[in-house]
Parts: structure tokens; sequence; C-alpha cells
């Protein structure tokens, strides 16, 4: 360790607490793979989401952890990737209500050069990420995206 500079200022330090540390976080499992999830339910409420606003090009159902639990993209996309991606989205979204004090996440959206990437939270588990070109009616989208987030809950917390 180097001595200070005079002149300059030493930057702060993270000093360890004292006591033991605390305890680990309990975590509620993934809901990636669970069998008891109504699958066909759920992916009813995606395609349906995709048929009412015109331009919606797929969805994702992932975890908060990332984990993909199904999806209703075409081929050649990745939903893996998506699924990581919503989480990722959550995760700032989550530190910029607290930031802020403004809350639990609720949604976010992330506008391309060709289209858009919305993220919804669903519940306590669980994200609705909805992939759209760039003629997307995002308002529609804003209007109708919520309600199947709810509805998501409702066929979650059943199977649970």
């Amino acid at each position: 360790m180097s001595a200070p500079v005079p002149g300059e200022t030493a930057l702060p330090r993270r000093v360890r607490p004292a006591g033991p540390p605390p305890p680990p976080e309990r975590h509620v499992p993934s809901l990636a793979g669970s069998r008891s999830l109504p699958y066909a339910a759920i992916n009813t409420e995606l395609a349906e989401l995709r048929l009412q606003i015109p331009g919606v090009t797929g969805c994702v159902l992932g975890g908060v952890d990332g984990l993909l639990i199904t999806h209703t993209m075409p081929g050649g996309s990745s939903p893996d990737d998506l699924a990581a991606l919503a989480a990722s989205t959550f995760g700032l979204g989550r530190q910029v209500g607290l930031s802020l004090r403004q809350g639990p996440f609720r949604q976010s959206t992330v506008r391309n050069a060709t289209g858009y990437l919305s993220v919804y939270a669903v519940d306590s588990q669980a994200l609705l990420a909805v992939v759209g070109e760039d003629a997307v009616n995002v308002a529609r989208l804003h209007l109708h995206a919520p309600g199947v987030a709810e509805r998501l809950a409702v066929l979650l917390s059943a199977a649970r």
C-alpha cells in the first residue's frame, strides 16, 4: 500500500462490520422447468397478447433469476437470452426504483432502431418480456400487457 500523495484526498475505504456475518438470503426456487405450471394456459395468454397488438413479434415469460419459463418467440430468436435480458432490465429498474424511492419495479421499455423490448413485472418471481417491431403501438401495448401480467400472476400462484 502506498502512502498518500501530498495535496490529494485519500479515497474512503469500506470497513468490515463487527460481529457475525448476516444469514444468507433465502431465495425462492426458480419457476423454470416447474412441471406444476399450467403451460397451456400461460402460452394462450402470451399468444393472445401477440394477436391483440399488431407488431408484437413474440413474448417470453421468465423468472427474475433470468431463466426461461416459456415463450412464443418465432424461430431464429433466442428466448433464453431474452429471459436473461428481461431479468437484467428488471434489476436495473428495481435499483432505479429503490434509489429514487419510487417503489417496486412495474415496467420498462427499451426502444432500438428497429423495435422494442418491454418488460413487465408479473409477480415477485416472474417477468413478461414483449418484443415488438418499430411499428408496434406502444401505448396500446402498455394498456393490454399489465392485464396479461395480472392473469399470468394468477396462473402462477395457483400452480404453487
